[in-house]
């Protein structure tokens, strides 16, 4: 039987400019856009204990995950050192919204694009229960 191997791609809709949404995940969270005006993220830049892997996972419709956003998806993005970002993000004029909180798979922080997108942000670690509190 064939499967699924892998994320392909994340595709949305912008609620207004494209453009300018492309731009600001590009000024803010670091996203290096081609001249299609999308990113190519590849594997072997990430520098994640945990050899690199992609979550898949579906909310029951009366979630509030990606509260207070009302879009009905959240996208994670691997990030190489969240208290960087997090400064970044923060020099830029971007609220965070929660974070960051370490868990035993890494640390993790959320935001809100223009659009009112949820963001999750996340610095993997190796699956580990010391990683808890750090």
């Amino acid at each position: 039987m064939a499967k699924v191997t892998g994320i392909g791609g994340v595709f949305f809709k912008s609620k207004g400019d494209g453009a300018a949404l492309a731009a600001w995940y590009q000024k803010h969270l670091g996203l290096a856009l081609e001249d299609f005006g999308g990113a190519i993220l590849r594997w072997p830049q990430d520098k994640g204990t945990d050899h690199g892997l992609t979550v898949w996972s579906v909310a029951d419709h009366d979630s509030a995950w990606f509260s207070p956003s009302t879009s009905p998806f959240m996208i994670n993005y691997r990030v190489d050192n969240l208290g960087e970002m997090l400064d970044q993000l923060r020099a830029g004029g971007v609220a965070i919204l929660q974070g960051p909180e370490s868990h035993e798979n890494g640390k993790f922080a959320w935001i809100l694009d223009p659009d009112g997108n949820k963001v999750e942000l996340w610095e993997p670690m190796a699956w580990d229960e010391k990683n808890k509190g750090n």
